[in-house]
Formats: structure tokens, sequence, C-alpha cells
């Protein structure tokens, strides 16, 4: 006689997720060993995704060069998009602007503009990523230790008596960096046993960690009396800002990003099998542990890049992947470069509305991400209801 054998839990779970009708939920092995949906979800998100994408990346140009044209000197966008291809060296727009103009533009503005949008872009993939990792719809780029760890950084490179320069970057930002990569790599040690990082593992020891590095960070302005006369510069960088002063210090931070920004598209598969489960995931083929590590650090990586530019900005990773994830579904293969456009054009508008609410104040870009942000992402939820998908 034949016996027949149980399937095991993950056969078990990824049968069961066949018979969903879509989303990461209804998410199935096809014959590649990748995670598909049902053809007619799969084929609306397309379509959808045909139109979103080039409406946020024509969105997108249209608010870099406006965030650029608004200032204390208005300058007419015509002029705007003239200088900057003629800057390229492949157009040759004759001169009918004032020379004081160019320099604004190709000098102050437009790297400013320019480090919004990547660090909008870098925070909202991190989000994605991070979300996609933890499986939690709460994830974003400073979950595990990463604010904590930058700010720690933050408060030594400003209690530090000399000063240098790296990469065009001052010692602020390069400790603001290295704190969070330090940080990070700390949870994911403290995390890891046995040669795995469970997710609860990794959240508890961002919490730790987070914790611990604060309070290092209140006994430096404590013992320090010096620092506590230059708070306000501190609390600049971790109510964050975009403090760009060169092009140099775009184009690291763009390598960066860039970097990173490919290595997640990348991952998109990796993302759809974790979205069965580690067990599913697995079963698929992935390797799991491997893939969480990657997925760790790239998403520090973007983040760690953007802090180096803006401080601590919060909210971007975690509304925009929400709000494109209920327009465009849950696959992450659209989802990464959809979000990578949406943070971009959210936070250009947002360091627009920073510069110009209180001109020529201006306001905390971290605080009025917070202010735009919450509000909407509880709009989102409770407009979404029950119709939200994890």
């Amino acid at each position: 006689m034949q016996t027949i054998k149980p399937a095991s839990s993950a056969e078990q779970q990824t049968r069961s997720l066949r018979s969903l009708p879509g989303g990461a939920q209804g998410a199935a092995p096809n014959s590649s060993g990748s995670i598909g949906a049902g053809k007619p979800a799969l084929r609306s998100r397309w379509k959808r995704a045909i139109v979103v994408l080039p409406l946020l990346f024509a969105g997108l140009l249209v608010a870099l060069v406006f965030a650029t044209a608004i200032g204390s000197v208005p300058i007419n966008a015509g002029e705007i998009i003239k200088i900057t291809l003629n800057s390229t060296g492949l157009f040759h727009f004759q001169q009918t602007w004032d020379a004081a103009d160019e320099i604004i533009i190709l000098q102050l503005r437009l790297p400013h503009v320019l480090g919004a949008a990547l660090v909008g872009a870098a925070l909202a993939v991190g989000g994605v990523l991070f979300q996609g990792l933890l499986r939690n719809p709460l994830a974003d780029p400073y979950l595990i230790g990463i604010s904590a760890g930058s700010g720690l950084g933050i408060t030594i490179g400003f209690a530090l008596p000399a000063s240098f320069v790296l990469f065009g970057f001052g010692q602020i930002a390069a400790f603001a960096f290295v704190g969070a990569i330090v940080a990070v790599v700390l949870v994911y040690w403290l995390a890891r046993v046995g040669g795995r990082a469970p997710v609860v593992s990794l959240l508890l020891a961002g919490m730790v960690v987070t914790a611990l590095m604060d309070a290092i960070q209140a006994l430096l302005l404590y013992l320090y009396p010096g620092l506590q006369l230059r708070l306000r510069p501190v609390i600049g960088w971790l109510w964050g800002g975009i403090a760009v002063q060169d092009w140099s210090q775009v184009g690291t931070a763009a390598l960066l990003i860039f970097i990173g920004i490919a290595l997640s598209f990348s991952l998109g598969s990796t993302l759809n099998a974790l979205a069965l489960g580690e067990e599913g995931a697995a079963y698929l083929g992935v390797n799991v542990e491997r893939q969480k590590a990657l997925l760790i650090a790239v998403a520090s990586l973007l983040t760690a890049a953007s802090v180096t530019i803006a401080g601590l900005v919060g909210f971007v990773g975690l509304v925009v992947p929400h709000a494109l994830r209920l327009v465009i579904g849950p696959g992450h293969r659209l989802l990464l470069p959809a979000s990578a456009l949406g943070g971009a054009l959210f936070l250009v508008v947002a360091d627009l509305l920073a510069r110009s609410l209180i001109a020529p104040a201006e306001l905390p870009l971290g605080v009025l991400t917070a202010l735009v942000g919450g509000p909407f992402f509880l709009y989102l939820l409770r407009r979404s209801g029950k119709d939200y998908r994890w």
C-alpha cells in the first residue's frame, strides 16, 4: 500500500496562499521559483504602475524646477532650465539672465534641492526594505537604532575640539554616518544567535541599543556644559534639514544612495518571498539569513547616507511606501521604484514648504514632515480600513 506523507508546514502554507486572490498574501511560487500573483491582479497592478510611475517622474521634475525657482530671489523657471542645460556642456543657450542668478542656481539652490530629492528617495526605499524585512507596516528606516546612533555621532562630533573634512563632509556628518552604521552592526550582532537573526530579536535589540545610545547622548550633554551652549546646532541636526554646502557632498551622497537603490531593486523578489514568512521563503529556495543581512546592509546604507546631508528626517520612510502600496499594490518590484520617485517628490515639496512658510526663517524639515506625514498617515489608515492589505 502506498503511504502518503503529510505536507510540511511550509508546503501547507504555500498551498493555502495559492488560493488567496492576489496581493502579497495571495502570492505563490511560479515555475521559475519566484513569487507571482494572480494574473488579473498582476495585470491590474502593472497597468496602474504604467500610469503612476511616469506621473511621479513628471511631478518630480516639475517640483525640482519650482523648488529651485522659489527663494528670496525669484528666478524664472525657463531660465533655470536653460542655465541647468548649459551647465552640462551639451547645450548652448544664449545668456539672457543675470550672472548672479546663475551663481544662485548652480552653487546654492540646485545642490540643495537635489540633496532633498536624494534623501527622500533613500528614506522611502529604506522604509520599503525595512517593512518588507520585518513584515511590519510600522517599520521605518530608524527602527533598529539608526536614529539613536546618528544622534550620538552628531553629539560626539560637536563635542570634539578638532575639526576635519572627509570627502567634502565635515566631522558632524561623518560622525552621524559612522554612528548610524555602528548602531546597525551592534543591533545585528546582538540579535544574531546560532547563525540566525530572528525578526523579534532584531526589534528588541534595536530598542535596547536605541535606549543605550540615547542615554549616552544625554550623559555627554550633561557632563560637558560647553555642549549645552552649542545645543541649538545639535537640535538642528536632530530635527532634520538639508545641509548641503557644495557639489562634492551631493556627489558623494548620490553615489552611496544610487548604489543602495540599485541593490534594493534586485531584492524585490526576495521581499516578495519574505511576505510568505521566513519558512515559506526558505521553501522557495531563498537563503533567508543571507538575504536578511543584505537587506539590513542596503537599508542602513541608504539611511546613513541620507543622514549625512539631512540629519534625522522622519515619516518619509513610513508614509510614502504606505501611500504607494495602496495605489499600486504590495508587489515590491513595482513598489521600490515608485517609492524612490515618490519619496524624492515628497521631500522636495516638503523642503520647499519648510523654506517658504515662515521665510526668511526656515522650519526644521523633520518637524514639517512629521506635521504633514502624521495626519496624512492617519487619514490613509482611516480611509483604507479593512481594504488595507499587507
